[in-house]
């Protein structure tokens, strides 16, 4: 029998005792006592702690009134900033009740205070109203965040005194604990910021970015590029002279390689060409890189009076089955990944996708031949599209390898998988997450790759070793895609905390956070020359950041949620796709010359541009979403689509 057990039977005893005149001993009067005292404690401890009499729910909704009229009444140039403290002081508020076993007068709070609050602040509202018990709260991302995360609030130095002096007239004791202990003010000197500027970062579940959060400098220049010279330089032919002295008919000098006629500059902004280890490149590599930039030479020029010429390709029968595509860097090949967990490869050129020899077969080729890679290549398997099974869910994300080689996927059931496309077989299943992937990319150079999850990471691996070598921790809910910088050295990516993020590959540190969206983040790009990042999100709009101070530069107006966003080769446009079946061209050189002319480097109240002023044209579709934009190395728009009856 249980110790507790036997103090309430002993306290029954002496109960009963009492209530038939029953004499007591002296010692059965102090053990008495001590019973009482032992089983209130008891008691005390599974009852919820009261409010004090200033904080309880009445005086709560009253106090929360108060600050409502206060910053209502206020002055125009501080009522902005001031409204930004409503919002996290109403969850907190709610929090404390839940705490407290108010349960009804926390959700007649929401009731009450939840519609007045911020139109990009509703979903969360809607959340907090559909937990009705305290166990539910330890569960909640959005809680869970508010509790251990400082809520961040852009701030001058003359509003925040206007907030204190009131709170402190007030005695308002408990919003200068909530503030002190969940508020963090990011205060700066000059005037109050107005709706626009307020409205433009914030958004974010932790509210928005320190500016100290963005201080470290981030190498976002290009690397140089390789010196193709040495792999195939054209002799200079010299006059040659007969040892008679007689002067032989000159030979014409062969035209300069247009290739070789432009020397690489070095980036004063990029990172040192070893800052991380990059994988030395094979003559293969070399030479299809070299083809690349040949095809370059031939890209047409884009700009306001030269738009693209668009090709769109039509998944039919793919609407709730067809869950990603991706084009290959040369535009020979498309990856489409499904729900039923099948991947599925289509040759979008002439040139069939073919399997390599048998082992007995490969013995007979001359290894030293130019085209070795052809003549390994069986004729006979020839196919215009090509299955892959090995994934048990559906397949989030494809991605192929700079050199066209490998193939990655990311899928529901928490693996990623390499894909050899010589053998077509899957090569290397990479565990590690925890949750569903939602995106995996190949670094620019290859070898490395990154991906994302429900788990609120991302990581950083690498294709010779099964674990990751970086792991990205800081969002605070899913991290929903992500993307490598050109050079490689840094990966960004987007979560559904509404926060866009730069991490060094180097160090796994944060350099940047980004705040502005005010729903998911679902596809990111780099600009061609690594300064800038475009970020789409569900709240219909695309974003620009300047990376060199991560601060805010434009947004774009979609219709619908956005879908995946890329920019020209030649980085003049940007295009964007999404839910509204509408494909958007932005002229983005044009943006960032007003953005260079008006940039103030005010890292409190930047000037945000609006992009209805850029847009070139849009085109709609009959009734396709996009799924994907590619640009050819020509500066041909490729996109990808599924028909939606």
């Amino acid at each position: 029998m249980s110790e507790k057990q036997d103090k309430r039977e002993l306290f029954a005893l002496l109960k009963l005792m009492r209530k038939y005149n029953l004499k007591q001993t002296e010692d059965l009067l102090k053990q008495e006592a001590n019973l009482t005292e032992d089983l209130d404690e008891e008691l005390l401890a599974k009852t919820p702690p009261p409010l004090p009499d200033e904080e309880n729910p009445d005086m709560l909704f009253g106090i929360y009134e108060d600050l409502c009229n206060f910053i209502e009444e206020s002055l125009d140039i501080y009522k902005h900033e001031l409204s930004m403290v409503l919002y996290p002081l109403l969850v907190h508020i709610f929090i404390k009740l839940m705490d407290c076993g108010c349960e009804e007068k926390a959700h007649k709070l929401i009731e009450e205070f939840g519609p007045q609050q911020l139109y990009y602040y509703q979903n969360d509202i809607k959340v907090l109203s559909e937990i009705r018990k305290v166990s539910q709260m330890e569960t909640c991302d959005l809680i869970t965040a508010l509790k251990n995360e400082k809520f961040t609030i852009r701030i001058s130095r003359d509003s925040l005194s206007l907030f204190k002096r009131h709170t402190q007239d007030k005695r308002f004791d408990l919003v200068n604990q909530i503030v002190s202990k969940y508020f963090h003010f990011d205060l700066y000197e000059g005037a109050a910021r107005n709706k626009e500027q307020c409205e433009a970062t914030a958004g974010a579940i932790t509210g928005e970015a320190k500016r100290t959060d963005n201080k470290i400098r981030v190498y976002y220049g290009l690397l140089k590029d390789i010196d193709f010279q040495s792999l195939n330089t054209p002799p200079d032919e010299e006059e040659e002279v007969d040892g008679d002295g007689i002067d032989r008919p000159k030979k014409k000098k062969p035209k300069k390689d247009p290739l070789f006629s432009k020397k690489s500059k070095l980036d004063p902004n990029a990172p040192p060409y070893d800052r991380i280890p990059l994988p030395e490149l094979k003559d293969a590599d070399k030479m299809e890189k070299m083809k690349a930039m040949r095809e370059a030479l031939k890209r047409v020029p884009l700009g306001k009076n030269s738009l693209p010429s668009c090709c769109f390709y039509t998944v039919l029968n793919g609407s709730g089955t067809v869950t990603c595509a991706e084009i290959s860097d040369d535009s020979t090949m498309l990856a489409l990944g499904f729900s039923d967990s099948n991947i599925k490869i289509f040759s979008l050129t002439p040139s069939k996708l073919r399997e390599i020899k048998s082992a007995d077969q490969l013995k007979d080729i001359d290894r030293d031949a130019d085209d070795v890679l052809v003549r390994m290549m069986d004729d006979r398997t020839a196919e215009s599209a090509r299955n892959l099974y090995g994934h048990c869910g559906p397949v989030y994300r494809c991605a192929f390898s700079p050199e066209k080689v490998l193939l990655l996927s990311c899928s529901e059931d928490s693996t990623l998988r390499l894909w050899c496309m010589h053998t077509w077989t899957c090569i290397v299943v990479y565990k590690g997450h925890l949750h569903p992937i939602w995106d995996v990319r190949f670094a620019p150079h290859g070898h490395y790759f990154a991906s994302c999850s429900m788990d609120k990471t991302a990581r950083l691996w690498s294709t010779d070793s099964h674990q990751p070598l970086r792991i990205f921790t800081g969002h605070l809910s899913d991290v929903d895609c992500v993307q490598f910088h050109p050079n490689s050295n840094y990966i960004a990516t987007g979560s559904s905390d509404r926060t866009v993020r730069l991490w060094d590959c180097l160090s796994g540190q944060s350099v940047r956070l980004m705040t502005g969206h005010k729903s998911t983040i679902c596809c990111l790009s780099f600009s061609k020359c690594g300064r800038y990042l475009a970020s789409g999100s569900s709240d219909n709009r695309v974003l620009i950041w300047d990376l060199s101070h991560g601060q805010l530069v434009a947004q774009c107006k979609h219709t619908a949620a956005l879908h995946t966003i890329t920019f020209s080769r030649d980085g003049t446009l940007l295009a964007s796709g999404g839910l509204d079946c509408v494909l958007a061209l932005w002229d983005f050189l044009k943006l960032i010359e007003d953005y260079s002319i008006s940039s103030n480097q005010s890292s409190h109240n930047p000037e945000v541009l609006e992009g209805e002023s850029y847009l070139l044209r849009s085109f709609s579709t009959k009734s396709s979403p996009f799924l994907n934009l590619h640009f050819t190395r020509r500066n041909l728009l490729l996109a990808v689509g599924f028909y939606k009856s």
